[in-house]
């Protein structure tokens, strides 16, 4: 039979289905979904802990697993979101959740893969500090890495904290002259002896706050995170002694809370070897250092704040910095820098 015999009655016609329920593009509220905080997150399950009393007066605190359900999307969810969960809130091994909802972000650190990569890549949220640890040798620091976590911990409104380790090795004095005009709190950990001295100090700097820690491959960090959070059991490596780099020992963010009655959480995140910052705005590191901001008033439109109209050489001569005025015009400048480096050791 061809096309051409067909008629009318060999149409198929789909059968009527009144009565069934229409289809509509809004999304179900979730109202009664518990807000809880993802602690971890391991090839698209999310262990997150929901809070004392969010499933009743007498309910303790319950860890449980999760998934991103259908109306969330492509939206990347990270360690320290906190997310609105249905479903299964037993908690037990089979158990699984389901995230409806992102809550809003207090804060979102951020960082591309280069810096000619437009793509943002989120690292943790909702933050307080950025801890930014570096080894004074074995592996040497390196100060682009430093500068460019620095620019990153501005850009996301985080506190910084310098934590320089072995510093049994070398004197930390002059790495730190050149953060000296930047004002960045810092802490020193040596080990002697077996034992790691600084951790005390560090802990009282993390207490009340929800801090990150960054840092490039060998320098110590998750050697910290086991002092800090004693059963942590966070992976720890050692340095080539040809390439003078470590190995990548954690290989996924996780949120740990500090022991004893000391409230606060620390994240440790996977060893870095790049840190671009496509994404960020001049203006907005500018505006950190509000003894020079003022400057910038007089500057071109466009002005990089590194060429021979920039107002600020000017603002600094007239005292409006202060007695520090040129070294923080120095350190602003140096950190500018650091987004376009181009340098491999950064």
């Amino acid at each position: 039979m061809s096309w051409r015999d067909l008629d009318e009655g060999d149409i198929r016609v789909r059968p009527s289905r009144k009565g069934s329920r229409p289809r509509t593009k809004e999304r179900p509220a979730h109202a009664d979904a518990v807000v809880a905080m993802v602690i971890g997150v391991d090839r698209g399950r999310y262990t997150c802990l929901i809070p004392k009393g969010a499933l009743g007066k007498k309910e303790p605190e319950r860890v449980v697993t999760a998934m991103k359900a259908r109306e969330i999307g492509r939206t990347r969810v990270v360690v320290g979101d906190d997310v609105a969960l249905v479903g299964d809130l037993a908690g037990g091994p089979d158990a699984l959740a389901r995230i409806v909802r992102i809550e809003e972000r207090r804060s979102v650190l951020r960082r591309t893969a280069d810096d000619t990569d437009p793509f943002e890549r989120i690292i943790v949220a909702n933050a307080d500090q950025l801890v930014i640890v570096t080894a004074l040798a074995d592996p040497e620091p390196r100060p682009r890495m430093v500068d460019r976590c620095l620019v990153a911990a501005y850009d996301a409104d985080l506190v910084p904290l310098l934590a320089l380790t072995k510093a049994d090795l070398v004197d930390p004095a002059p790495f730190l002259s050149s953060y000296t005009p930047l004002e960045v709190e810092h802490v020193v950990t040596s080990r002697r002896d077996g034992e790691i001295s600084g951790v005390e100090e560090l802990r009282e700097r993390l207490a009340g706050r929800v801090s990150v820690l960054v840092g490039h491959s060998g320098v110590g960090k998750s050697t910290l995170v086991n002092a800090l959070v004693p059963g942590a059991a966070r992976a720890t490596g050692v340095v080539n002694d040809t390439t003078g780099r470590g190995r990548h020992t954690s290989t996924n963010a996780v949120a740990l809370r500090l022991p004893g009655d000391v409230d606060g959480w620390v994240i440790d995140t996977p060893g870095i070897r790049s840190f671009g910052l496509a994404h960020i705005d001049v203006d907005h590191i500018i505006d950190h250092f509000p003894d020079l901001a003022a400057g910038t008033d007089n500057c071109p439109r466009g002005c990089t704040h590194d060429e021979e109209e920039c107002a600020l050489d000017a603002w600094v001569e007239e005292g409006h910095a202060g007695p520090s005025g040129k070294s923080r015009l120095e350190s602003l400048r140096r950190l500018l820098s650091s987004r376009s480096s181009t340098d491999d050791h950064y």
